[in-house]
């Protein structure tokens, strides 16, 4: 079963998903052939809603299972220069990877956005993705807001407990979304600090400012606040050999080193719940820089290390693992 909600616009004429805005929509794909228009079924907010509770509430009871194999419900959200149509494929990837079969996570759902598809496309996606913070806020107060109220029924019947973790998995300009939609989720439910949202967010070759998670009383903090308040613990996993973000770097930030290229800004004080991973060694030798950015979606090795990630695999576990990076992170997160 597939799950995907979209602000894209729908091209009815051409079967497909345009890039152009549109009110939140919500659908499910019951087949096989995620990548075909006509097998995804429109359905209204509180259906979609209530047919992902079904499923997990069918997981398996956290007061009774250990934390690293919980179930998750688990969104992607792409990046740049995606269409509808690759974005639903990389998706169906990550499903099949990593939510599906005996050794699934729980379900997945995309968020897909209204990326023009196209390298050139650039300079809109950016605005296109700032723009696509506020609906996906609408999705993560909608979330929030169902947690809290568990919370409540928890306190007085434990049998009520939110058997599913949450978690996102971000790529490349998505991840600019993320940033977006969490600040205003954060600033929309009065800065919370006693209930995390995300419980993982694993961050992919990210199209951000590598200091976005900059904090201490000295300096102004950054942009990355709303996450790291939100959420449990959040992985970067980064290589200096991707072009496309070198180019990224270049063409719209004035030189500010991107998270996905160049790791956390060890500079500035870093929460503790913030760390990156080198992922280079992981990637084929052979790649050109611009295969690189989405590379991580073809090799089992990121696969692997995704899984470990949001299983909540402990950083000094995982290294200790055979299928590793063969480096420590370059550098540990500094408690502020």
């Amino acid at each position: 079963m597939y799950w995907m909600i979209t602000n894209r616009n729908v091209d009815s004429q051409a079967k497909t998903f345009g890039d152009g805005f549109s009110d939140l929509s919500f659908w499910q794909n019951a087949t096989d052939k995620v990548d075909s228009f006509d097998n995804w079924t429109l359905m209204k907010e509180d259906e979609f809603r209530q047919g992902l509770v079904a499923i997990t509430d069918t997981f398996p009871d956290p007061n009774q299972t250990p934390s690293e194999d919980q179930k998750h419900l688990n969104i992607f959200v792409h990046g740049f220069d995606n269409t509808w149509l690759s974005a639903v494929q990389r998706y169906g990837a990550i499903v099949n990877n990593l939510f599906s079969g005996p050794q699934s996570l729980g379900i997945c759902v995309l968020f897909t956005w209204p990326s023009m598809g196209s390298v050139t496309g650039y300079f809109p996606d950016r605005s296109e993705a700032r723009q696509s913070g506020d609906d996906f806020a609408d999705v993560l107060s909608s979330l929030y807001d169902w947690m809290r109220m568990k919370q409540v029924q928890t306190v007085k019947d434990p049998s009520n407990t939110c058997k599913a973790k949450t978690s996102v998995i971000a790529h490349s300009m998505g991840n600019f979304v993320v940033e977006n939609a969490m600040n205003v989720a954060w600033t929309r439910n009065n800065r919370p600090l006693l209930m995390s949202l995300i419980s993982q967010l694993v961050m992919v070759a990210a199209d951000v400012d590598n200091d976005l998670f900059r904090a201490g009383d000295t300096v102004q903090h950054g942009n990355g606040e709303g996450i790291a308040n939100l959420t449990y613990r959040i992985t970067a996993m980064y290589s200096g050999r991707d072009s496309v973000l070198g180019m990224s770097a270049g063409l719209k930030h004035f030189g500010k080193r991107r998270l996905g290229r160049s790791g956390l800004d060890t500079t500035c004080p870093i929460p503790d719940n913030v760390w990156d991973i080198d992922c280079s060694t992981l990637l084929d030798p052979g790649l050109n820089g611009m295969d690189v950015h989405g590379a991580y979606f073809a090799e089992p090795k990121c696969y692997a290390l995704m899984r470990d990630l949001l299983r909540g695999m402990d950083r000094s576990v995982l290294f200790a693992k055979d299928n590793a990076p063969t480096a420590l992170p370059k550098a540990q997160p500094v408690t502020s």
